[in-house]
């Protein structure tokens, strides 16, 4: 028997994002049919990542489970809320973030040449924000690599939580670029109230969230695979 694969997200109200979710899930349970894949939230709604965890058959032989967090960077719901429900099960392994890994900034290229974006445009890379260190200092590395392959400016604003705002971020760009456009690559990983807040910038474009892709589940199966040394 494989472990278990829990996809555990943050949760949303937006039906929108929660149906792209769902859609990331159905994705990794197509590529992996021999595989249980769970799905779990750590905010907003349920199933409740604790509960899916307490309902993982224990296992003596070997990794029961694997947590997958749906998150693009670590932060208090990778290094707090995962941890903590695992904490107690041996037999279960929390899996790093999605993020940062290249194949992400894919993903983000595609989306902004699917919009259009200039080439010269300031572009600010727009996460969701967090309070934490380590969760700053992936997205920052995350924009270390947007910066090797975007030929113009890029900056770094948050959704939430901490400055510059991506609203700060936009007109901080436009008093340096003068008449360059700036456009926001979203961060994201699904629509929602953050993704909204990218649309209210005051950006020229705003590049749609990362979900669905097949690198996405790519990195998902990754993450499962190592979290349990196969």
């Amino acid at each position: 028997m494989r472990p278990v694969l829990i996809a555990c997200a943050h949760g949303t109200r937006d039906p929108d994002g929660q149906a792209t979710i769902h859609a990331v899930i159905e994705a990794v349970r197509t590529a992996m049919p021999d595989v249980d894949v769970r799905e779990a939230y750590v905010d907003v709604h349920g199933p409740e990542l604790q509960d899916v965890v307490d309902e993982v058959t224990p296992s003596s032989l070997g990794t029961a489970a694997v947590v997958v967090p749906l998150l693009l960077a670590g932060g208090y719901h990778v290094y707090h809320d995962i941890a903590k429900a695992v904490e107690s099960r041996e037999d279960i392994s929390p899996a790093p973030a999605l993020g940062p890994d290249p194949r992400l900034i894919d993903i983000v290229m595609e989306r902004i040449h699917e919009a259009g974006v200039h080439p010269t445009s300031t572009v600010i890379l727009a996460a969701a924000g967090s309070s934490d260190p380590r969760s700053q200092a992936d997205t920052a590395e995350a924009a270390e690599m947007l910066r090797a392959r975007w030929d113009g400016p890029v900056r770094v604003g948050y959704a939430a939580g901490i400055s510059p705002t991506v609203a700060e971020a936009v007109a901080e760009a436009r008093r340096f670029g003068e008449e360059e456009p700036v456009a926001v690559a979203s961060f994201l990983l699904a629509p929602g109230f953050f993704q909204k807040r990218l649309e209210d910038s005051g950006a020229d474009q705003v590049t749609g969230s990362l979900a669905p892709h097949p690198k996405l589940v790519e990195i998902i199966l990754e993450r499962y695979h190592d979290g349990y040394g196969a």
